[in-house]
This record gives structure tokens, C-alpha cells and sequence, in this order.
């Protein structure tokens, strides 16, 4: 069995070092109990401006096991993670993804790896608890988790792309041709037999989140418009709400005028328009938003270019 840890890294110069330390640990471990004939760190350098990259560069000559993928410019994290998944897909039995932080639990890697060789295509890593989270992002997750289930979203709760994926769903996966990446989702729309490995998150080892507020609401955008249309059908709905609604205000305002008690009503009137004139611009904004991933679909742009491989992969 030939197995992969991927790792996308966007300027992880300050947390390289022990996560090379730490995956190696986990290969070593797998190696000895033969659970893998051979192991591999493919760490996917998503356009970093540190010194990332010649991070990996030194640690490739000295270790064994890491090699490197230099992406030409930063590409986002689901893109560089899929470019690593690319890779791992024509030259990998298995592979394992995770974030070069540390937050995951890189001992859960070794449970994974037995779940795969009783069978299991797809094993998820899923926190057991968000301790390490801010009430904020604690409770925005969650909500996030459960909207994309009431839109229909079939996601694993409190997992992120901390996952082990077989050959076959690796290549399962790469045959889908859509740009606009949702990872989580598409994994979990394969329907290969998978399992779950629950383990603890820990506080980031060292350097800065790469999802600020920002991305995290782009990255639950992305989401939810990738792998549902019930917001347009959410649409209709609310104009069918407001069509009798305007039928009623009709109706009320007709036996008002046949009775002589219609009033200006200025307030109510402004009212009304504002709250209209925000859902047509609610609704605009969404049919907007699936126009955008057509156009970036239609165009088939490719999603990354290498600039440069650690020697052994040339």
C-alpha cells in the first residue's frame, strides 16, 4: 500500500517544522506495524510569500518522506488541496488530507489507516467538541452545518478536510469537472462505504488562521450554492407569500375606500416598499450569485499550474 498525507500549505513557515516532525512520527508508526508499505508527506505550496517553499525544498533533501508541489500562484486552500488530491490519485493507494496547522489530530491518521484496510473507501475525521473554537465561530459552524442539511446538503457534521479517500474515490472525485469547489460536500456525494474517526481539535501550534470572517462567509456561500438550488426555489416561494399578500392589502384597501375610511397611510406605504424593494434585491442578489458559478463553469479555466516539484517528483 502506497499512502499519501497531503497537506495544502499557504505561509506555514512558523508551523513547518514540527508538522514534518509530527507527520513523520505518524509514517513511522504505520511503517513499523505494516499497515502501509510505503509513506509519503506531499505538502501542495499554494503560492506562499514566506519561506515556505524553501522550507520544503530543504526538508525534501533531508526526509525521506516529504515531497512538494510549488502552485504557480495562490489558488485558495480547496484548490490547492484538490491539486494535491490530483496527484495522490494516479500515484497513491490512499491518502489522507490535512491542514498544516495541527489542529487535527495527526495520531487519528493511524485509526484511519485501519478503518482502510477493513475496507473503508471514505474515513472522516470528525471533532468530538469545538473547546478550541470562539463562541462565535463555535455556533456560526453549527448553524452553518445545519443549514446545508435543510438545503439538502448531505455533509458530515463538524468535519472539515481532515479525511482518508481510497484510489477509486480519489479518481472518483477528480472526474468531476466543476470549478467552484466544495470538497466536503463532493466527498460526501460520492456513497463509497466510509466510516468516522472522532478525535479532539487542539489550539493552532503556531502562525495565523488563513479563514478570517471574511473567507468564512465566501467559503458558506460557496457551499451552499454549490450543492443546492432550494434558495431559487426559496425565491418563488417568497413571491407567491407576497402576491397574497398584496391581494389582501387590495381587498383591504378596496373595503376601506367603499366605506369612506381610507387613510393616507404614508407610513405604511414606505414601509411596504422598503421591505419589497429589499427581498427583490435579496432574490437578485442569490439568482446573481448561481449566474456567477455558471460564468466561471462555462469559461473551464484550469484550476492550478506547478511552477516547480521537489526533485523525486520530476
Amino acid at each position: 500500500m502506497k499512502f499519501v498525507i497531503v497537506v495544502p500549505c499557504y505561509n506555514e513557515e512558523a508551523v513547518l517544522p514540527e508538522t514534518t516532525f509530527q507527520l513523520s512520527r505518524v509514517l513511522d508508526g504505520l511503517l513499523e506495524r505494516n499497515a502501509i508499505d510505503h509513506g509519503m508527506i506531499l505538502y501542495v505550496d499554494d503560492g506562499s510569500k514566506d519561506g515556505t517553499w524553501s522550507l520544503i525544498r530543504r526538508y525534501a533533501e533531508e526526509n525521506s518522506y516529504v515531497e512538494g508541489l510549488k502552485l504557480a500562484h495562490n489558488v485558495g486552500h480547496q484548490h490547492a488541496l484538490w491539486a494535491g488530491l490530483e496527484w495522490a490519485s494516479a500515484h497513491a493507494d490512499a491518502c489522507v488530507s490535512i491542514d498544516a496547522d495541527l489542529q487535527d489530530d495527526v495520531d487519528a491518521i493511524s485509526a484511519m489507516v485501519d478503518y482502510y484496510n477493513k475496507g473503508m473507501d471514505i474515513v472522516y475525521g470528525v471533532r468530538r467538541e469545538r473547546k478550541t473554537d470562539t463562541f462565535f465561530k463555535k455556533h456560526t459552524a453549527l448553524a452553518f452545518y445545519r443549514l446545508m442539511r435543510g438545503l439538502g446538503g448531505d455533509i458530515v457534521y463538524n468535519h472539515a478536510d481532515f479525511r482518508l479517500m481510497s484510489r477509486r474515490t480519489l479518481q472518483a472525485l477528480v472526474s468531476f469537472p466543476e470549478r467552484n469547489l466544495f470538497l466536503r460536500g463532493m466527498v460526501s456525494s460520492l456513497g463509497f462505504p466510509s466510516a468516522l474517526v472522532y478525535y479532539d481539535r487542539k489550539e493552532r501550534f503556531a502562525g495565523e488562521s488563513k479563514y478570517p470572517l471574511k473567507k468564512m462567509i465566501s467559503f458558506a456561500l460557496d457551499g451552499i450554492t454549490s450543492f443546492s438550488v432550494r434558495p431559487l426555489r426559496y425565491i418563488t416561494y417568497l413571491g407567491l407569500f407576497f402576491m397574497l399578500i398584496a391581494i389582501l392589502a387590495i381587498f383591504y384597501g378596496l373595503c376601506s375606500y367603499a366605506e369612506g375610511s381610507a387613510l393616507p397611510g404614508w407610513t405604511s406605504l414606505l414601509v411596504s416598499l422598503w421591505f419589497i424593494g429589499g427581498a427583490i434585491l435579496l432574490a437578485c442578489g442569490i439568482i446573481g450569485e448561481y449566474v456567477g458559478k455558471i460564468y466561471k463553469e462555462v469559461k473551464q479555466r484550469p484550476r492550478y499550474f506547478i511552477e516547480q516539484t521537489t526533485e523525486r517528483l520530476k
